[in-house]
């Protein structure tokens, strides 16, 4: 099958897809897995949290995101690749708080469920701008009044000011709608679809950002 967008560069081919884990953990010579871990720690899981993660993936994140829930916390993961589904449910087999979903994020979903966050981890630049809203929209929908959407991913900067090695690198590697994104406020599009309460925090040289906005809560009269 084909890419859904053919200048994304999240769309995998089967050999990265089975590999994927090792794959970022050798071309980032084992960086990726502390920085990860470093991010979701960040993230401020509580025990019982209700977790949506958009784009699970093979469920990396979630299993450290697992390690801070006890027995009333659970999360659900949505990725169409059916290797990563592969993949996810082998990790979590037998944990009755986490269950696997195959679904588009890049089209309106409808849960039944609400949940306290949202993660987005590496995903979001690589649709073109305009779906990029819908993903904003599925998490905003699905969260709890007061609830958290977590996008970590490539922080705001000039890529041109980028040193000449870190920029040939991330051109080299990077798709177009990672260029795109980067140069956009993503606060300021969030605070336009209802979020407010920005935390931020950043990673290899501040390329690299967990962006945390909550859902507007709910006033009581």
């Amino acid at each position: 099958m084909g890419k859904i967008y053919p200048d994304s560069g999240i769309e995998l081919n089967p050999l990265i897809s089975r590999n994927y884990d090792r794959v970022m953990n050798f071309i980032s010579m084992g960086f990726y897995r502390g920085f990860i871990k470093m991010a979701i720690a960040d993230a401020g899981i509580q025990e019982d949290d209700s977790i949506l993660d958009l784009g699970c993936g093979t469920g990396r994140n979630a299993l450290l995101m697992s390690e801070y829930l006890k027995e009333d916390g659970r999360i659900t993961g949505l990725d169409i690749s059916a290797e990563m589904e592969r993949q996810f449910l082998q990790k979590f087999a037998g944990d009755p708080r986490v269950k696997f979903l195959n679904k588009r994020i890049d089209q309106p979903i409808d849960l039944p469920d609400s949940f306290d966050k949202v993660l987005i981890s590496f995903v979001i630049h690589g649709f073109p701008n305009e779906v990029r809203n819908t993903v904003i929209n599925n998490a905003y929908t699905h969260l709890k009044p007061g609830g958290a959407f977590i996008i970590l991913d490539f922080a705001e900067f000039d890529l041109e000011a980028m040193p000449f090695l870190h920029r040939t690198v991330f051109k080299a590697v990077e798709c177009k709608y990672a260029f795109d994104f980067i140069g956009r406020d993503w606060k300021d599009i969030l605070k336009k679809a209802g979020f407010t309460g920005f935390e931020e925090h950043f990673y290899i040289k501040k390329y690299a950002r967990l962006l945390l906005a909550r859902k507007h809560e709910l006033i009581k009269t």
